[in-house]
């Protein structure tokens, strides 16, 4: 578990909004540890807002060119390459280098599995200041100022000399072993031997390692600022919708159909609006377009209601055009 801090939309950090990767990038989610903080649970299948937290992770890297998840096969949000390391459950190096030999990219994002703060701005953070650094790799820190290797960017090609000097190492008996393999190994001795720069995030390094972590991440969730966001991220994944809109002009569009013709007219409005949208090419411009019409018709509505309810002027009152003599 690392340090939870309430303050801050999720992901938010302290750097400045991330730019585009320029070379494009991989990602690699490692998803197969035993969770025995757990009792065993299927920890990345455990849901957060909904969602399980796999496909939270993956909803955050969903930029990536290819995302190779390590772990046994399970049906998932977004299309995946599935890998393993060779034994199963040989630790957090091995399945690093089953995943890497998978991806391209000289660009590689490597994620735990178990993130349910993650959000594509943190993605995009690591990669705009490994791109701008000459280090082997950006990591996140957590609260408590200590490294999140499972939540940063790398350059392949330093993990892949780290990993193969470390290989080397076991076959040549230098680290007191006989393997031949990487399995048992911590994630310190690749990160130590790399150079690193770190971005202090103290929410989306949160991960969730013990049931409490997990309540903690369903209350967060449901906070007053976030709920919204949460539902439609949530709900988008559920349906298949990946289409960023204007979240508040629906919600003005609501509240203007309710006002305006009857509370139950504000869910069949924004219905309408999501389906004329669709029928028009479905992207943004279309629903801003959609929910525009709606909303004049909703404002015309609300004009006649006013005018019906003002009271009637007398039906023998004339004007009275003499002229005052007084």
């Amino acid at each position: 578990m690392t340090a939870y801090e309430p303050p801050g939309a999720p992901g938010a950090g302290t750097d400045p909004a991330p730019g585009e990767d320029p070379v494009g990038y991989d990602a690699v989610v490692l998803a197969g540890g035993a969770a025995r903080r757990l009792g065993g649970a299927d920890k990345p299948g455990l849901r957060v807002g909904g969602r399980a937290l796999l496909d939270r992770v993956l909803a955050a890297c969903a930029g990536a060119r290819s995302t190779v998840v390590v772990a046994a096969p399970r049906p998932t949000a977004r299309p995946v390459t599935w890998a393993r390391e060779d034994p199963p459950g040989g630790g957090p190096l091995a399945a690093l280098a089953a995943g890497l030999g998978h991806t391209t990219a000289e660009h590689v994002v490597v994620l735990s599995a178990d993130l349910p703060f993650l959000a594509g701005a943190t993605v995009g953070r690591l990669l705009s200041a490994l791109a701008a650094s000459d280090a082997d790799g950006v990591l996140l820190t957590d609260a408590d100022g200590r490294d999140q290797p499972l939540v940063a960017a790398y350059r392949a090609s330093a993990l892949r000399r780290e990993l193969a000097a470390l290989t080397r190492d076991r076959e040549d008996g230098a680290d007191g072993t006989d393997r031949a393999d990487l399995t048992g190994l911590p994630l310190r001795r690749l990160t130590g031997a790399l150079r690193l720069t770190r971005v202090p995030d103290a929410v989306a390094s949160f991960d969730c390692d013990t049931w409490h972590d997990i309540a903690t991440a369903r209350a967060r969730i449901r906070e007053h600022g976030h709920v919204l966001d949460e539902w439609i991220s949530a709900a988008k994944d559920e349906l298949g919708i990946d289409l960023d809109v204007d979240t508040g002009l629906l919600l003005d569009l609501a509240r203007d159909a309710a006002h305006g013709v009857a509370r139950p007219a504000a869910p069949l409005t924004t219905f309408l609006v999501g389906y004329a949208a669709g029928r028009a090419g479905g992207g943004p411009e279309a629903v801003a377009e959609t929910a525009r019409k709606a909303a004049a018709l909703a404002g015309r509505w609300a004009e006649e209601a006013a005018a019906a309810d003002a009271p009637p002027a007398p039906a023998d009152a004339t004007p009275d055009t003499r002229p005052d003599t007084r």
